[in-house]
């Protein structure tokens, strides 16, 4: 990678173009500021590296003082109470005024995106291609977000000077980009002097603030800084996990559907946003994770189906495959409403609170394709508008290629030599989605990465394999991202099927496909010939890892994922009913390798229903004691269903969203404010088969008599463990019948008792 943005010209080669040279290569040649008659903003045209400065005090000038409150750090965020106490209610900046005379002077190319720098604001963004830049900015009204087009105003800068002096406070500003370029449209370029688009590296994105806000799906997402809120306090006692690769077990989990249905009990303010998950780690220490791999949460458009008339523009986009920005945390996963600093805010409140609870942060990223659709319906929204050559896969006649089976193309990110700026927005790009900015310091704090569909990035500029992928390689030998997890989804959708074959350097992990397809088969109704193949998956699938240094947890086992049927679906359905997704059933797989007991779909069926719940307990039975690192799907603990729908990423609604009705928990307590009291019974109810389960912990030095509740209609509590009894009568897994309406608890003892017919 010998070739990198320059401060002061535009990329036209692989290397960069010293400032006195050729000035004509760049178009850039006005030195003419101009208003156009707005006061609430000013924006400059200008090559790489403009640099906007403030004066010494940290404001432009005492007139230009933002009115917003400034954040304070939180300490310790894990007490789920404590946890609404911290949502950040931040005002909107006042209206600010940038006067119309501004100093300019030399920008600094890197690092890329908006950053402050000694004296100012430097803005710098890569593009090989581009013919002239226009820095577009703007300070929002509270409330006008939406609309900041109409209010830019812009300004014309020399190339040779790309920095000004007393204009800009050091937050609240947005900020994009009209680029003009090539029209050749035949030679892959895509320029649109029209659109203001995204900055890339933007580490803010301001658009709309409401999840799925329908009246707003037409807004504008911009670029936006902060440099005056106070650091993250992460606390002096606080450490991060560092799990051992072979010690997790992995829950992944939809940072929106895990708390938003109203089920949740959750405020309507925190419903579907980090600080949701903040309230349900006791749930999930409950179940025994200890790490969370979490669906995108860098920015994303879901209502990217909504901008035309099309059978899918009923659906929102959930599950956030379709990245518009690689740097800003989801916006609207933010509490409240509270937009992308308090988003920024939150997710490290999350993190912090999940790291406290011993829970490492696994992110789901996606470079494999982005929001910008197809050359049949294109958005430019940021990269294909800035340099579609170096940012996304082309065939020879400058068309787009696709590896993902999105509308969404292929980001580049394969091969060198020719064109080796092409790997270096990505990977800065994944450094900054780590949390790493220059120079490598951590932000976020997160633990690992699992690539989507990563095949993809194991292609060249041509979209043939590479043996030795340079993104891989530079991934597994980086001293930050080295020390992370990092797993891939190890195919594409256009064949390349890497499993057990994927470039790792011995540090990347894969996802196990083969492992799915196999203890599917073995488990729905015993195939033939499975049972070697079976055994060789739950002993670590030797045939696959077996090689150089690889081991066991490099094997991420899994039987559920987000995508296909859930646990529940998979023992329902044998056929995927994907009808409500507007695509005719054509979407989704259709290699399942399930078995629906007997009925296809719901069913009142006793006897269908008790084989069901057996078969997911196979399939868990399996995957957690099998050699690996195992990967649960959230929801799956209580059965959750999709109704037959194997590719539900379009539906913001119950179909994805958590149903915490179905883990009711009743709690046999009425004397919660004694602090002497040691004792605690409650029953996990069971509303599918009725199979209650009662548990009780007695941590007295003395005999408790308990009154135990009414078993379920037609059922009678058997004990499974008590564990004052001596062994083997302590544990005993088929229920020991006769235990009435009472049950002496012995001193320092638990009982878990079944409810069975």
């Amino acid at each position: 990678m010998d070739a990198l943005p320059c401060s002061h010209r535009l990329m036209h080669s692989s290397r960069p173009i010293v400032s006195d040279s050729k000035a004509s290569d760049t178009l850039l040649t006005s030195s003419n500021l101009l208003l156009r008659g707005s006061s609430i903003g000013a924006s400059c045209f200008v090559s790489m590296g403009s640099k906007l400065s403030k004066s010494p005090s940290g404001f432009p000038n005492k007139a230009m003082r933002t009115g917003g409150s400034r954040r304070r750090p939180v300490s310790n965020v894990y007490d789920p109470r404590r946890a609404a106490e911290s949502v950040i209610q931040e005002e909107a900046p006042q209206l600010l005024e940038i006067g119309p005379t501004l100093e300019v002077s030399p920008g600094k190319a890197f690092p890329l995106g908006a950053t402050e720098a000694e004296i100012g604001i430097n803005f710098s963004l890569f593009s090989q291609h581009a013919s002239a830049v226009t820095l577009c900015l703007a300070i929002p009204q509270r409330g006008n977000s939406g609309k900041m087009e109409a209010g830019m105003v812009q300004l014309t800068l020399n190339p040779k000077i790309n920095k000004t002096r007393n204009g800009l406070p050091r937050q609240g500003v947005l900020y994009g980009y009209r680029i003009d370029g090539p029209q050749g449209w035949e030679q892959g370029h895509r320029y649109d002097n029209k659109d203001v688009l995204l900055d890339p590296y933007a580490k803010l994105v301001e658009g709309r603030r409401y999840f799925g806000d329908v009246t707003h799906k037409m807004t504008k997402f911009l670029g936006k800084y902060d440099f005056a809120s106070l650091p993250f306090d992460w606390g002096n006692d606080y450490e991060k996990p560092n799990i051992p690769e072979k010690d997790l077990v992995i829950y992944e989990m939809n940072i929106r559907a895990f708390t938003s249905d109203e089920s949740s009990g959750l405020h309507p303010d925190i419903r579907g946003s980090y600080l949701g998950v903040v309230e349900k780690i006791p749930h999930l220490l409950e179940l025994g994770i200890n790490a969370v791999e979490l669906l995108p949460v860098f920015e994303f458009d879901e209502l990217e189906f909504q901008r035309r008339p099309n059978p899918r523009d009923h659906m929102i986009n959930t599950w956030g495959y379709s990245t518009m920005n690689f740097f800003a945390p989801m916006s609207r996963y933010a509490s409240a409403g509270g937009g992308p600093e308090a988003a920024s805010l939150e997710f490290k409140q999350m993190v912090k609170a999940l790291h406290a609870a011993g829970i490492e942060v696994i992110l789901d990223v996606v470079y494999n394709h982005t929001n910008e659709a197809d050359d049949l319906y294109p958005y430019a929204t940021s990269f294909r508008g800035i340099d579609n050559k170096v940012y996304y896969m082309l065939d020879p006649n400058g068309q787009l290629l696709n590896f993902s089976g999105c509308v969404g193309d292929d980001p580049y990110a394969g091969a060198s030599g020719s064109a080796p700026t092409a790997i270096l927005p990505l990977f800065y790009g994944i450094e900054v989605g780590l949390g790493t900015r220059t120079p490598r310091v951590i932000e976020y704090h997160v633990d690992g990465f699992r690539f989507d569909l990563a095949s993809v990035l194991c292609r060249g500029i041509d979209g043939s394999p590479l043996d030795s992928p340079p993104i891989i390689k530079a991934i597994a030998k980086d001293r930050v991202l080295s020390r992370c997890k990092l797993i891939a989804e190890p195919w594409d959708c256009d064949g390349l099927y890497l499993v057990g074959r994927f470039p790792n350097w011995d540090r990347w992990a894969e996802w196990n496909g083969r492992y799915r397809d196999d203890i599917r088969k073995f488990i729905k109704v015993g195939d033939l010939g499975m049972k070697g193949i079976f055994a060789t998956r739950v002993s670590g699938s030797s045939d696959l890892y077996k090689v150089n240094k690889r081991k066991p947890c490099h094997n991420i086992n899994f039987v559920i994922a987000h995508d296909g049927f859930t646990l529940n679906d998979l023992v329902s359905y044998n056929f995927k009913h994907n009808e409500a997704n507007g695509e005719g059933g054509n979407d989704g797989s259709n290699d399942n390798f399930s078995w629906n007991c007997g009925h296809e779909g719901e069913t009142t069926d006793s006897t269908i229903k008790a084989l069901r719940a057996r078969q997911m307990k196979n399939f868990h039975v399996a995957l957690m004691t099998s050699q690996g690192t195992p990967m649960m799907l959230m929801g799956d603990e209580y059965g959750h269903t999709r109704y037959g729908n194997n590719n539900s990423y379009g539906h913001d609604t119950a179909i994805n969203n958590f149903q915490w009705g179905q883990n009711d928990v009743t709690w046999h307590e009425d004397n919660w404010d004694n602090h002497e009291s040691k004792f605690l019974a409650f029953t996990l109810h069971d509303h599918n088969l009725g199979e209650d389960i009662y548990l009780a912990f007695n941590a007295h030095d003395y005999i408790v008599k308990l009154a135990l509740p009414a078993p379920p209609s037609q059922r009678r509590w058997s004990r499974v463990v008590d564990t004052n009894l001596e062994s083997p009568h302590d544990f005993v897994p088929e229920g020991v019948l006769g235990i009435g309406s009472s049950y002496n608890m012995a001193p320092f003892s638990s009982i878990l008792l079944l409810a069975k017919q």
